[in-house]
């Protein structure tokens, strides 16, 4: 018979269990995977700036529009991403 409490790993927001990984896991290894996200999110937005100059797009404009028009999309990529990133942490710091 399942008990919840508030050790259960399934009790509380992926935004919630996301920061109690990254404040609990091994400092080193956090940092290592934070660092790779940031890395990533640099590189999209070389990216991202070098379209909106060829393309002739005002970046903050279409940002905002996006984040008006998609926000249930938006919503679900950041659960995703709390959950797939504690489980990178997770599961190298066993």
């Amino acid at each position: 018979m399942l008990h919840e409490d508030e050790d259960d790993f399934f009790i509380g927001s992926p935004r919630s269990k996301f920061f109690d990984i990254i404040f609990n896991a091994n400092k080193n290894l956090v940092e290592d995977v934070l660092e790779k996200h940031v890395e990533r999110h640099v590189a999209m937005e070389i990216i991202l700036n070098k379209l909106a100059l060829e393309k002739n797009i005002d970046i903050e404009l279409e940002i905002n529009s996006i984040k008006a028009i998609k926000q249930d999309e938006i919503h679900l990529s950041k659960m995703d991403f709390f959950i797939s990133t504690a489980g990178d942490i997770v599961t190298q710091n066993e």
